[in-house]
Order: C-alpha cells, then structure tokens, then sequence
C-alpha cells in the first residue's frame, strides 16, 4: 500500500521551453484530465505529438487509422500522430487458430455469468501474444519519435491509458447491477471479483491501466538516453485515483468512490512508478480527484465527492471568483433549491455511519455493500432530481474545473520531481484554480 503524499504547495518550476516535445500515450477522444496538461504544453510552446489505439475492422482485425479518421485525430490532438495502433490490452488477442478471451467469452450470460469458468493456460496464451503486438507496436512508435526529437529538446511523457472491460454482451447489465443496483437489484462487487469473468477483467485492467506504464518506459529508453546524455531533461507523468481528500465536518478527510474496480490496476500503476523513480527515472502518478467522465458515469455517486470542492474555493482563499462558481451552480439548480441545501445532503452522507466504514485508506479499494449502494446512488439520483436540466449538472461543471486546475499542478509538479505518487486533493485544486483566476 502506497503512503498517502499529497502535494501541499503550488508548483512553479518548468525545464520545458519553445521546441521541446510532448508525448501523449493515449489517444485523446474526448474532454479529460490530460487536456489540461496538452493546455500547458501547449503553452510552453512544446511540439505535440500523439499515438492511436487504431481501429478494428468487421473482422475484430486491428488496423491503423485510415486518412479522413487520422485527419480528425490530429486536428482533435493538435499535433501529429504515430499512426501504428497501440490498442492495450489482450481480451481481442490470441495466438493463430485460437480464440481470443472475448470469444471464449461469447457465452456469458446475466445468468451464467458467475458460473462461467476459463481455461487459464489458452489465456496466458491470449496475454502473451498481447503483450508482444504491444510491445513490439510501441517500439515502432518511439523510432519514429525519435526522429521528432531535435538535439537538446527536453521531452514529457504523458501516459493516459486506462480501462480494459472486454466487450461482452452481458457485462453492461453485469455493471449496471454492480454499479448501480439496489435492493433486489443489487449485486456485490465481491461476486465480480470472485468469478473467472472478474479475474480476467483484472488481468485485462493490470494490463491497460498498469502495465502499458513499464512498455512506455522500457520503450522509451532509447529516447530517455539520447536526450539526458545530450544534458537534457525527461519527465513521465501517469494518471492515478486512490481516494481524495475532501471537506468533511470542515476539515479535509480521506474518502473514496466504493467499489473502484479499477484500483488494483492503479496501485499497481504507483508501484510501477516507484519501481522506476527508484532506478533514476523520474516518474509521477498522480492520484487526482473524483470527476465526472463518459467512461465514469456508470459509477453512480462517484461525482458527490465532487460538491465540497465549493467549500474548499472560499478556504483556500477564494474571492470574487469563487462566489462565481457558487453562483452559476446555484443557476444549475431547480428555483427554490439552495446550493447550500444540497451541500447539506452531501455533508449529511458524507457523515453516515455506513459512509464513514469505507473511509478506511488500508483496506482500499473495499467491496460495495447493499446499504452503501443505497445511500449513495440514493443521494446522487435525489441530487441529480434538483436540477433544471439533467444534461446541465453542477457536477459537469466542477469537473471542468477540477481538470482546469489539476493541469499546472501536473505539469509543473512532473517539472520539479517531488515524489513517484503524489494525491492532488481538493485543497491544492482549490489554491491552484484561486491562483489562476486572481
């Protein structure tokens, strides 16, 4: 279990300049974290560039982009992009004249599913033969790098991988039982976990979430070398989650999103991190706060942790521009409905017995439990009822902010080298955006 470090201050230095390079490892779809760190890059005056998972084909057959599909990609990352697929992970993957793990999969059912057993060795077999596409893809990636590095320019690293649910039929009702089941529809996390269809979304998680972290970096090296023997710098930088401290009874408190199936994949991201810092690579996961995303909105009641970051703007110091926030959230809100009622509903869930249970940082991440899932998808569905427009969420705009401020802490604190895994938690969110917005 990594120990809990939280950057406490705002970060200031910067070795990048105009001609360095930015890497993204990830393709960028849509509106995320990382957006934040391309806005800083881009404002140092570095040179983006970008890879793509590819696309597959009718057959399931991974392809590179074609021409119109990587017009959009560069015009979406501003900036060019590796055009060889890095599609992570193994569940589409098998050696020749075998079945990949979703095939193997192809019978399960909202039925069966606990049930469905696997052959273990076939899909050591599907890893390995992933493992090697990757790898071998990610070495072609950084030759052609490389090539982009001019002599003396410093290059960041910006890992974004993340995910590896195997595309199953039956497991989006699977989740919605899981994530966002109560009473008879309940269905605990443990019961996932424990099936041959959760160990393998595990083994897919460590894979995508984790793993691709030590292929960037092994990959990588020959850059790494080339530009540090030159007197240059390189940073890598990974995006984490492992609770967030938050304004509980008004003070910051340690809390996290139950169950994170995830969070295995992420501690084994920080040990990676570890692992590397401490043979001289500096590498920094950062543990950022609960946001709401297209991939996180089947996690009902992760964005509630969200709405104390209102009160942590006006502790940190927050202003004129702080009110503003608490203004257009208040806008958000059905007429009648106080912002500081709904706060209330938080601080009321947030100091339940049954809550205060899974604030227990050792034990993370920790199995759902029937009356947890009632409380807080209670809570979020009862909020979510208070707004003018469920499409306009306070919580859209909190996360935007969060990514906002989450984007300089990252480039800046990757800069000064502070720690392999750092949590940014709402007070140093809330001290960076009042920062920004003087």
């Amino acid at each position: 279990m990594t120990e809990l470090t939280s950057l406490r201050h705002i970060p200031h230095a910067n070795v990048f300049r105009k001609g360095d390079v930015f890497v993204l490892f990830g393709e960028l779809f849509g509106r995320g974290y990382v957006n934040g760190l391309i806005d800083e890059a881009r404002k140092a005056g570095m040179t983006i560039i970008g890879i793509t998972v590819g696309r597959r084909d009718d057959n399931g057959v991974l392809r590179a982009l074609n021409d119109e599909e990587l017009a959009e990609a560069q015009e979406r990352l501003g900036g060019k992009i590796i055009n060889v697929p890095l599609m992570a992970g193994f569940d589409m993957d098998a050696p020749e004249g075998e079945q990949n793990p979703t095939e193997q999969l192809s019978g399960v059912t909202l039925k069966n599913w606990q049930e469905e057993k696997l052959d273990w060795s076939r899909i050591e077999r599907c890893r390995e033969a992933g493992v090697r596409r990757f790898t071998e893809s990610a070495k072609t990636v950084m030759a052609e790098i490389d090539k982009l590095v001019p002599e003396g320019a410093n290059v960041f690293f910006a890992h974004t991988m993340a995910g590896g649910i195997p595309k199953i039929k039956a497991f989006l009702a699977i989740a919605n039982r899981i994530y966002k089941g109560r009473g008879e529809r309940f269905v605990s996390s443990r019961a996932l976990l424990d099936s041959d269809l959760g160990k393998l979304i595990l083994m897919n998680f460590d894979e995508v979430t984790a793993n691709t972290l030590k292929y960037l970096i092994d990959a990588s090296s020959p850059i790494r070398e080339r530009v540090t023997k030159a007197g240059g710098q390189v940073r890598y930088s990974a995006y984490g989650y492992h609770g967030t401290e938050i304004l509980i009874g008004g003070q910051y408190t340690w809390q996290t999103y139950t169950n994170y199936t995830q969070g295995y994949a992420k501690m084994r991201l920080e040990s990676i991190a570890q692992a590397a810092w401490a043979q001289g690579v500096p590498v920094t996961v950062f543990n950022c706060p609960e946001i709401r995303t297209n991939s996180s909105d089947i996690f009902v009641g992760v964005e509630l942790p969200l709405f104390p970051l209102l009160l942590a703007l006006k502790k940190e110091g927050g202003t004129a521009w702080a009110d503003q926030q608490w203004a257009i959230c208040q806008e958000r809100l059905e007429d009648g409905v106080t912002l500081q009622s709904v706060l209330d509903m938080i601080e009321r869930f947030n100091q339940d017995a049954v809550s205060a249970k899974f604030r227990n940082f050792e034990a993370w991440p920790m199995d759902n439990t029937p009356e947890l899932a009632d409380i807080a998808i209670g809570t979020s569905e009862e909020i979510t009822a208070l707004h003018k427009d469920k499409k306009t969420l306070i919580t859209d705009h909190l996360s935007a902010l969060v990514l906002e401020g989450a984007g300089p802490l990252m480039f800046h604190g990757a800069s000064e080298k502070i720690a392999p895994v750092l949590w940014l938690n709402h007070d140093i969110i809330a001290r960076q955006l009042n920062a920004l917005h003087k």
